[in-house]
């Protein structure tokens, strides 16, 4: 009906010839009546027409949100909205979710996680739909009938509106503080994204994109960062940082290196989300401060030709997800799909991490990072859980937690090129069953 908002998810101008951009004057034509709100396969933006707009209160004299981007051709918004803050305004418009629609979506992607083998995952944006509210939800479903996963949550830092020490604040007045929880549910990171989307051309990088005269942009001033970090910090939160580009990785690693060294040894076991392009030294930096990295693995397998062709030309490109030289570094990284930019499916993010072939055209994007079948393995199961503080499972031995599933394969026994094709009939948690198919 006239009126009602239609949503869509998962376009990428990057993975079409020429890159073409939906914008409001083509959703207009699409649906004149109806709101319409399309999230990029990043997660990073928005396309809109004129009646989602207007739902949200938002015309041509908008003022751009510290760290959020209203798109504009000659000065008239054209619908491309980008980053957490400009979104939010948007979403504000959306009809609120009721408790039972965020319980229905909950159920059904830890169901999908489940069905992939997954015991537990870190969810990355906790805070951002409904709130601090959004833990004792979990909590309450839990309650009712057990999780098919166990949730580590990271609790969104950016509000807009609110400074990070209010932000900090609410979400220690509803009960969420540094690594509270049970085993099932637990809060233990404090989420901090620093840059966009690279296949967007907003993640932050020292020198151009191809064929542009930006290499983008951070969200925050160096002041607003630290500021972040700090009320982070001094809650007592692991940090998990979302980087992207190389400029994002030096403008976080640099603050940390400068703040880090205040808050004495405790093992918090910081991380860098994407950690997309690295260069050398920073990879041996980030060692040494102690904060490891999470790679988004199949930005090579879905993004990789993109990045070498049209984004980035071959030379950075090369530089992707760079599993094997963060081992040599001394690391331990995992490997994770940021759903909805990638399935949930871990054996597929490992098979890319040993071969890093592409999509596109099958060829293998830079030979000397691809990991061995035991670092990519190891990636999704112990350094996976070393990462989200859960050293009481990652593998089966004696005085761990008996979380496993039931495969069709032994991966350890498969040869890489298979594994996205294991299947899974069975997980378990505490050695009592989670999910059959």
């Amino acid at each position: 009906p006239n009126g009602q908002f239609v949503l869509g998810k998962l376009f990428d101008p990057s993975l079409y010839p020429g890159e073409p951009v939906l914008t409001r004057a083509i959703l207009d034509q699409v649906s004149p009546d109806n709101p319409v709100i399309v999230m990029n396969a990043s997660m990073h933006y928005l396309y809109v027409n004129s009646a989602a707009l207007a739902a949200a209160g938002v015309d041509d004299a908008v003022l751009d949100p510290p760290g959020g981007t209203f798109g504009r051709v000659d000065g008239k918004l054209n619908g491309v909205i980008g980053e957490a803050p400009a979104m939010l305004m948007v979403f504000s418009a959306l009809p609120k979710p009721t408790q039972q629609d965020i319980a229905d979506g909950i159920t059904q992607i830890l169901n999908a996680a489940a069905r992939r083998g997954v015991t537990s995952l870190r969810e990355a944006a906790t805070g951002t739909l409904a709130g601090v509210g959004e833990v004792a939800l979990l909590h309450q479903l839990n309650g009712a009938a057990r999780l098919p996963v166990r949730v580590s949550t990271a609790q969104f830092s950016l509000v807009p509106g609110k400074t990070p020490a209010q932000v900090a604040a609410a979400w220690a007045e509803a009960g969420v503080t540094p690594f509270s929880g049970d085993e099932m549910v637990r809060a233990d990171a404090w989420k901090v994204v620093t840059d966009g989307s690279n296949q967007g051309r907003s993640g932050y990088f020292m020198q151009p994109y191809l064929g542009e005269v930006s290499g983008g942009k951070a969200n925050l001033t160096p002041e607003q960062l630290r500021e972040v970090f700090g009320v982070g910090l001094d809650a007592g939160w692991q940090l998990m940082v979302h980087t992207n580009g190389d400029a994002a990785v030096e403008f976080a690693l640099t603050a940390l290196e400068e703040l880090l060294p205040s808050y004495g040894g405790a093992d918090l076991r910081h991380r860098f989300e994407h950690v997309s392009f690295t260069t050398d030294d920073q990879l041996a930096r980030m060692a040494a401060a102690g904060i490891s990295p999470s790679f988004l693995m199949n930005h090579v397998y879905y993004w990789g030709a993109a990045f070498r062709d049209s984004i980035l030309g071959p030379t950075r490109a090369d530089r992707l997800d760079r599993v094997a030289s963060a081992y040599a570094a001394g690391m331990l990284p995992s490997l994770h799909s940021d759903y909805n930019v990638s399935e949930i499916n871990p054996l597929l993010s490992a098979r890319t991490a040993v071969l890093r072939n592409l999509e596109a055209d099958g060829s293998v994007l830079n030979a000397a990072e691809c990991a061995t079948p035991a670092q990519a393995l190891a990636a999704i199961t112990t350094n996976a859980a070393w990462q989200i503080h859960a050293d009481d499972r990652g593998s089966l031995e004696v005085g761990k937690r008996a979380d496993w599933a039931v495969v069709s394969a032994d991966p350890w026994a498969t040869d890489a090129s298979n594994w996205a094709d294991i299947a899974v009939s069975e997980t378990y948690i505490d050695g009592t069953p989670a999910w059959q198919s």
